[in-house]
């Protein structure tokens, strides 16, 4: 066998940490070297990928544990969803409209004051209908980023029902 059931929810949650924290690499150095401006749902799915990542890796340290490990998959999987409306939102909605500002994602954004703890992964440089017009392999880039929290929160899902 490929995985050792014992092993799933620790490799499932290492794979999850580092999935969720690479899609915000490479959102960085889309955003750093390729001059990809991020909107204010850009930056929310950042900060909700930055989250799944701190608790996936909090279930990966608490793998002794297993009512410890289930709350983190839980709350990874409360963080998928809303990093997947986030996304399908910005694609079918935020994306349509002028200018974003002061939408639910730019005060998300404000009130928990991320542009200014971490500006160079925070700041907020464009507006929606501008963030629509990247691509990525032919994509939109909110359209990654919802498959990628489908693909954690499916991950997620196997290994929470996964029995010990």
């Amino acid at each position: 066998m490929f995985i050792q059931p014992s092993k799933l929810p620790a490799r499932a949650l290492a794979g999850m940490a580092m999935a969720s924290f690479a899609a915000v690499g490479v959102a960085l150095i889309a955003q750093h070297q390729f001059g990809v401006k991020p909107c204010p749902w850009c930056v929310l799915q950042r900060a909700i990928f930055l989250a799944v990542g701190a608790f996936s890796l909090l279930g990966w340290l608490m793998q002794a544990k297993r009512s410890l490990r289930q709350a983190a998959l839980v709350v990874v999987l409360l963080l998928c969803a809303a990093g997947l409306t986030a996304a399908v939102f910005q694609h079918e909605v935020a994306s349509q409209t002028a200018s974003c500002a002061m939408g639910l994602a730019d005060k998300i954004v404000t009130a928990l004051n991320l542009e200014e703890l971490w500006p160079s992964v925070f700041m907020i440089t464009a507006n929606c209908s501008e963030a629509a017009a990247y691509r990525f392999v032919g994509l939109p880039y909110e359209i990654w980023s919802g498959l990628l929290f489908v693909g954690i929160g499916a991950l997620g899902l196997l290994t929470l029902n996964r029995r010990r």
